[in-house]
């Protein structure tokens, strides 16, 4: 495949993707645990990326243009239940930013989500889910006044501001929070165990 392909290819799964979550979230289904179809299908992408990254490495805008590279992007991000794929993504995009070749937000969210399933605090406070309240927040993060300083860094707004449009989101996508947190909690740690995020 040359990259032009490829980068369709990407495009595609990128595309398959965000389909299938559209209509979790049409079915009221997005936040009831992860869904085994879409678990299937984050893992079938990720896969697939992965035998591309082999061949051509992180896919850049440079090789596979704008719109593949932030479908691969994507991608990655959703590969949660691939601890060892996503980690070393984040490594090569890590070396693409430093080469001026990828977009360091990209490699914040991804930082972020990988400290998230590893149980550490998010340095940007990209990622969010639902409290014990049953209110969308971001998920733990080091102190405010600093995350809100790499935030602006990077571009970004602050996280109070990135607070209230993810509450917005979710009202407007119609999504409740988990009618059991407690149980809810425990499948996620079950669930990070079984897939190697933590021992």
């Amino acid at each position: 495949m040359n990259n032009e392909e490829i980068a369709k290819k990407i495009i595609q799964l990128k595309n398959a993707d965000l389909e299938f979550r559209d209509k979790l979230i049409q079915n009221g289904q997005l936040d009831e645990g992860y869904n085994e179809e879409m678990a299937n299908l984050h893992s079938r992408n990720a896969k697939i990326l992965d035998e591309i990254i082999d061949t051509i490495g992180y896919p850049t805008v440079d090789k596979v243009g704008k719109e593949a590279s932030e479908a691969a992007w994507l991608i990655i991000q959703h590969s949660i239940g691939q601890p060892y794929f996503m980690k070393k993504s984040a490594e090569l995009l890590k070396i693409a930013v430093n080469e001026s070749k990828a977009n360091p937000k990209g490699l914040a969210y991804l930082t972020d989500r990988i400290a998230v399933f590893e149980g550490k605090p998010q340095l940007y406070g990209t990622q969010f889910d639902w409290d014990e309240n049953g209110e969308m927040n971001p998920n733990q993060y080091d102190d405010i006044a600093k995350v809100n300083q790499r935030r602006k860094a990077l571009g970004l707004n602050l996280l109070e501001e990135q607070t209230e449009i993810m509450k917005e989101r979710v009202k407007n996508e119609n999504r409740q929070p988990p009618t059991d947190f407690e149980k809810r909690k425990q499948e996620i740690l079950e669930w990070k165990k079984k897939v190697g995020w933590i021992s």
